[in-house]
């Protein structure tokens, strides 16, 4: 275990070590963290999942039981499967500037500078408290800090501002899409396909429900953006995923479509949806129990991702604003946890240490100087607590 303070390049490097890819347990990295923060006397209470196979962590340092200020992060990464890595993905490579590792940059860099302040933190002795809220199966649709944020108010004390660390550049970001995905599953009839009126073809039925979702993803774009603040200037809607059919002498009884929305934070997406349902089943579906009675096309969701709202001069803009140095607000198109904590109605932004533009892919980074700027703005926070 490590001893006395400990630098965030020697944290990150050992963060970077777990592989926390999310179909992995994320225990043993909790467990490293711990330990580390017991080391200089702060308690920690676990969230753990159903299946008791990973947790999240929470941690307050300073008074117990008032508001506070969270920083949160997810300790999960993406699978390296099939990617190029020059260099080790579960060992952080220093060159140049540079930090190579998987989850260097999303975002074990932000776990790592909070926990390398702890001692800063517990040194100064905090009027107001900062809390550390880690959590896992944010890759899989920023699920698996649902159950920690709903004890926050509960169980656990309640922030009056969050900070998730996601990576930004370090630039105040207070507003991000939505992401909710799908899956809709058209069932019809097998038949020998030199017979094909005796069955239903599922992937012709199918075509029909993609080419809809393309008419839609066309007036999303011609809608556009009234904020103007979002790149691309729309909510999207994309097909991700088509399986179906058996062989090639049968007619597919089935096929399954796999797609997405990524919403403004004004988006109607019931709406849409209503709408995408409505043509399933009042013009796709009774060409399908013309043959086949008990054919079906049945939509389900699969994750959704909640967008976060701006909430001009809330607490956490206002904080995070003047720890940054920054005057202007920022959006982006990706998901965070955010949103989960928003609607607990807790005022959140997301402010963090590298670029996105890095994430989940090969030979993934992080530069030195964005550690180097998080650890200031931190040092700020802990000023401000203390004061």
């Amino acid at each position: 275990m490590l001893a006395g303070r400990t630098t965030t390049e020697e944290l990150l490097a050992y963060l970077v070590g777990f592989d926390t890819t999310s179909r992995n347990s994320n225990l043993r990295l909790i467990g490293f963290v711990r330990d580390y923060l017991e080391a200089f006397g702060v308690a920690s209470v676990l969230v753990p999942s159903e299946d008791g196979e990973k947790a999240s962590l929470f941690a307050t340092i300073g008074p117990q039981g008032v508001g506070g200020i969270c920083l949160s992060g997810h300790s999960d990464v993406v699978p390296v499967d099939g990617q190029p890595w020059t260099t080790d993905p579960f060992t952080l490579t220093p060159q140049d500037d540079r930090l190579y590792g998987r989850g260097s940059c999303d975002m074990k860099g932000f776990v790592a500078t909070c926990l390398a302040k702890v001692p800063d933190m517990v040194a100064a002795r905090l009027s107001t408290p900062i809390h550390i809220l880690i959590s896992y199966d944010e890759e899989l649709g920023c699920t698996g800090v649902i159950p920690a944020v709903r004890k926050l108010g509960v169980d656990l004390p309640l922030p009056r501002a969050c900070i998730v660390g996601e990576p930004t550049l370090m630039k105040v970001v207070d507003a991000h899409k939505s992401g909710v995905g799908y899956v809709t599953t058209v069932t019809g009839r097998e038949a020998h396909s030199s017979m094909p009126h005796l069955g239903a073809n599922a992937i012709f039925a199918a075509a029909e429900l993609i080419a809809e979702l393309d008419r839609l993803r066309v007036e999303l774009i011609a809608a556009g953006d009234a904020s103007g603040r979002f790149d691309p200037p729309n909510s999207t809607l994309q097909v991700v995923g088509i399986e179906g059919g058996t062989a090639g002498n049968i007619v597919p009884r089935r096929c399954v479509v796999k797609w997405n929305l990524r919403g403004l934070p004004d988006f109607d997406e019931e709406g849409l949806v209503a709408r995408f349902d409505r043509f399933a089943q009042e013009v796709v579906l009774p060409k399908l129990k013309v043959e086949a009675p008990e054919a079906a096309i049945e939509t389900h969701f699969t994750y959704r991702v909640p967008p976060l709202a701006p909430q001009p001069g809330s607490p956490a803009e206002v904080l995070a604003m003047r720890l940054a140095g920054q005057n202007a607000t920022h959006t982006v198109s990706y998901g965070t946890e955010g949103g989960h904590f928003q609607a607990q109605g807790i005022p959140t932004v997301v402010c963090g240490p590298g670029s996105i533009d890095q994430a989940h892919k090969p030979d993934e980074f992080i530069a030195v100087a964005q550690l180097r700027a998080c650890e200031r703005f931190l040092d700020g926070l802990i000023a401000e607590c203390a004061g």
